[in-house]
């Protein structure tokens, strides 16, 4: 084993552990910190809590927007939109909580705009992986249109026509509208949650761990906002905590990957695409060479067909060969002119002793005109 990789691989491994136990008592000091809001005014824990979300929400928008034209993963692509509008409704969840005073006269805005929200993240966080499964890219700019629009329908129906459903009574507390609604949100988020464990390869691990934590705290916010009595009771407390642990999850898988090392979160499928490419670049490479190859021994087999077919006109007396201009050719010359072969002249027994006679008598004749030594 190398000692230099091992040291390497321990330095990094406590760099690691260091940071992660940073992100633990950053987390723990900002909750402990929250609560002691609490002990002044709930209305300042409310505020800041609902502040911090939706300045996560604005930043994931902000960083797929401006990464839309690398990004494959479609998934985040559609919900770093949505989001926007999620922060949105939040933002006037916020400043129409009780107690805050910017829109008197009118108990119910906050929970309806709660509810407004908290359907559009749920569905939107379903509906993105139609675009995984499909594999089908969309245009940003008509997901931007299509939220505007719902946004503003959703504003007007609980500002100006005041047709949404009222959530929550002033000493009542939860009607059952409210309550149903958190129920059949945690139902769409479950379905969420199952549709990204099963397509969890298209993510990275670091990532879909965090979105999984995400849902799952996501999940348990909406229960605890099911069994309040008023806006600022010990359930109200705990859904707001696990919706602060739910976007802090987001921000370290989205934000903090996104702005660190985006080649985990933007070019994950490039990379993929990237290899994908290759692999067939190389198999294609290795077909051309195949193909030249086998054109080359097309090529030399149809040579050889041709100097060896065909109907060759030949005399039969001095085998003389005509050619194709109809001239009579030494056969040594026809011969050399079609193909790379070429001539070495001797004498054959046969003729020899046509020409000579006896084969003793030319064998003496010859050593007879050699000169002796």
């Amino acid at each position: 084993m190398n000692p230099i990789n091992n040291a390497v691989d321990g330095e990094a491994y406590w760099n690691s552990l260091g940071s992660k136990t940073v992100s633990y008592l950053f987390l723990a000091l900002v909750s402990l910190g929250l609560y002691l809001t609490t002990l002044v005014n709930y209305l300042l824990f409310h505020s800041l809590v609902e502040i911090i979300s939706i300045v996560v929400a604005i930043s994931f928008f902000l960083i797929t927007w401006n990464s839309k034209a690398y990004i494959k993963n479609q998934y985040l692509l559609f919900i770093g939109i949505a989001y926007l509008f999620v922060a949105f409704l939040d933002l006037l969840h916020t400043l129409s909580y009780n107690g805050m005073p910017i829109f008197v006269g009118y108990d119910y805005y906050a929970n309806q705009l709660w509810i407004g929200a908290r359907y559009m993240e749920s569905i939107t966080l379903l509906v993105a992986f139609y675009f995984i499964a499909a594999e089908k890219n969309f245009k940003p700019e008509i997901i931007f249109f299509i939220y505007t629009l719902v946004t503003a329908l959703l504003v007007l129906s609980i500002f100006q026509w005041k047709l949404f459903p009222v959530c929550f009574i002033e000493g009542s507390g939860l009607t059952a509208f409210k309550k149903i609604s958190e129920y059949i949100i945690c139902l769409i988020l479950l379905g969420s949650l199952l549709l990204l464990h099963k397509n969890r390869k298209r993510f990275g691990a670091r990532i879909y761990n965090m979105l999984f934590l995400s849902l799952v705290c996501t999940i348990v916010s909406e229960l605890a906002f099911t069994f309040y009595v008023s806006n600022y009771g010990i359930s109200n407390l705990v859904g707001h905590y696990f919706k602060l642990f739910s976007f802090y999850l987001v921000y370290k898988a989205i934000i903090e990957t996104g702005i660190k090392t985006p080649f985990e979160l933007i070019f994950k499928e490039l990379d993929a695409v990237n290899k994908s490419l290759n692999e067939e670049i190389l198999a294609r490479n290795k077909s051309e060479k195949e193909r030249e190859k086998l054109i080359g021994e097309l090529q030399s087999a149809l040579s050889e067909v041709k100097q060896l077919s065909g109907l060759i006109p030949i005399c039969s007396h001095c085998k003389k060969i005509r050619d194709d201009e109809g001239y009579w050719k030494q056969i040594e010359v026809y011969v050399q002119r079609h193909s790379n072969a070429s001539f070495s002249h001797g004498i054959c027994p046969g003729c020899s002793d046509t020409l000579y006679g006896d084969k003793d008598w030319y064998i003496e004749m010859k050593q007879k005109k050699s000169p002796k030594k």
